[in-house]
């Protein structure tokens, strides 16, 4: 009447358990996440946020990273600050 289907694994298994268990101890890739640890929330109208989006759409970058390029450029690290 309901018959369930068979049961599909959801990964496969590795072929070679002990190389999985190696790769594990490479060492982590360096990527944005690490780069980036803190994140900024600001309130900004939806007109705003339209202009911002087609501004990074036409240079070709994420909005994320032209917003990182305009505060870096707006607050640049002072060599003698010390925070």
């Amino acid at each position: 009447m309901s018959d369930r289907p068979n049961r599909r694994a959801f990964a496969a298994r590795p072929g070679d358990p002990e190389q999985w268990i190696r790769s594990a101890d490479a060492a982590p890739r360096e990527g944005m996440s690490s780069r980036f640890t803190a994140r900024l929330t600001i309130d900004i109208t939806p007109e705003l946020r339209g202009r911002i989006k087609i501004a990074a759409f036409q240079r070709g970058v994420t909005v994320a990273d032209m917003l990182r390029d305009l505060l870096a450029r707006e607050f640049p690290n002072d060599e003698g600050d010390s925070s």
